[in-house]
């Protein structure tokens, strides 16, 4: 560090994406002076991109009381805390005083009638109205922490000169799409100060099977359609019913981005590719009354594209039903209703929507988002809780931006009094 007095700041966020932003609005409303800055020449990418360019923003079947259903973590419990006290309805309240239009999708998604730049748009004027400085692009060298001055304990070497601040959030997200600007900062950061780190593996992501193993499905590569789908066993077991999407190098589609974030390297996936039907049985109806092929048959009930890759993999599946026994259709039903198969591995971070692990929330406490380090906050993506897809990760950054702006009001205004 130099020796040049540091702009002082009573906050200073890193990372202008959804959780920061958010966070940054709340805290300078709440009288504080608040400084955010990103690496980035531009604000919120993540949102920008999101759910076709329209936000899926938040999810109205989140339960803060049962915060597992829909968030993994060493501790999905650890989010409760502040999913309970920022709730969907107040950011949908947010969005409607600032009058963006919505919709609703299946399964309570909410997403933007016209762009995800409605709310960037929003974030932008409630940091405007919180008097918030922001910085773009502007990178950190270095930081130090003193107690000397609790006002400046946090010196920041930046881009754009030295700042010192009482309280330092981290909102810099994972490691996730790195094109639009991902980066490792807020684990460094935590390391730095001695902080714990769960494993980051890409989430809500893409899984890809082996060349030669894929090859009978390789030329299925854009057919979806809806699945019931499952990993684990006993205890861990967990299963979703969503649309699948197959791809040149695998599986894709709601149903495998969120599978995704429970399979571990080494374990199957079993889909059930019919999950309203009874195969069997309607096969077997089909046999006493039809004279077309097998896979014809099939086609009434499954893609048709579907239908010809499974019934080219056995010489019994390709015959007039008529002529096949019932054995052999019993078989094809089973297949297709359990179809189990071990991923390779994923598409990684090219393509995760978001990083699962990062900071232990052992070190961090689920009211402020305060570290064990004294006045280093973590908000967001970086730190251990990942939602489903549907917009659970965007209400967790709500959620613990809020919770964290709320506790650096209360510790300035504490403070303040001392």
């Amino acid at each position: 560090m130099s020796d040049v007095q540091p702009e002082k700041f009573d906050v200073v966020i890193v990372g202008a994406g959804a959780a920061g932003l958010f966070c940054a609005g709340v805290a300078g409303q709440l009288g504080l002076r608040v400084l955010l800055l990103d690496h980035s020449p531009k604000v919120a990418e993540k949102i920008r991109i999101s759910g076709g360019g329209r936000c899926n923003f938040t999810n109205r079947e989140l339960n803060p009381r049962q915060p597992q259903q829909h968030y993994v973590g060493a501790n999905p419990q650890f989010c409760r805390s502040a999913l309970s006290r920022y709730q969907p309805a107040d950011f949908i309240g947010l969005l409607q005083r600032h009058g963006v239009p919505f919709e609703e999708k299946h399964k309570g998604q909410l997403f933007c009638s016209r762009s995800a730049e409605d709310v960037i748009e929003v974030l932008l004027k409630e940091c405007e109205a919180g008097g918030v400085q922001r910085w773009q692009p502007c990178g950190v060298r270095e930081i130090v922490f003193s107690d000397a001055d609790p006002a400046t304990r946090y010196q920041l070497a930046t881009d754009r000169g030295a700042v010192g601040c009482r309280s330092l959030v981290i909102a810099t997200g994972g490691l996730s799409i790195p094109k639009i600007g991902a980066s490792d900062f807020g684990y460094r950061v935590a390391q730095q100060f001695g902080l714990r780190l769960v494993e980051r593996l890409p989430g809500l992501v893409p899984l890809t099977f082996d060349g030669a193993a894929w090859a009978p499905y390789a030329d299925l590569a854009g057919l979806a359609l809806p699945v019931e789908i499952e990993t684990g066993a006993k205890k861990t077991r967990i299963s979703f019913h969503e649309d699948l999407l197959f791809t040149h190098r695998g599986l894709s589609g709601p149903a495998v981005l969120q599978i995704s974030s429970y399979w571990r390297e080494g374990q199957p996936i079993r889909v059930n590719l019919a999950p309203e039907l009874d195969l069997a049985q309607r096969l077997l109806e089909a046999k006493g009354r039809s004279r077309k092929l097998i896979a014809n048959e099939l086609a009434t009930l499954l893609p048709a594209r579907l239908a010809d890759a499974w019934t080219r993999q056995n010489p019994d599946w390709q015959r007039p039903i008529a002529e096949a026994s019932d054995k052999a259709l019993h078989l094809l039903a089973e297949r297709l209703a359990r179809w189990e198969l071990t991923p390779t591995g994923s598409e990684g971070y090219r393509k995760a929507e978001v990083t699962l692990g990062g900071i232990d929330t052992r070190e961090l406490s689920s009211q402020t988002m305060e570290s064990k380090q004294p006045g280093l906050h973590f908000i967001g993506e970086v730190a251990d809780i990942t939602g489903w897809l549907g917009g659970y990760n965007f209400q967790w950054a709500w959620a613990s931006g809020h919770a964290c702006a709320q506790a650096l009001a209360a510790d300035r205004q504490q403070a303040g009094q001392d």
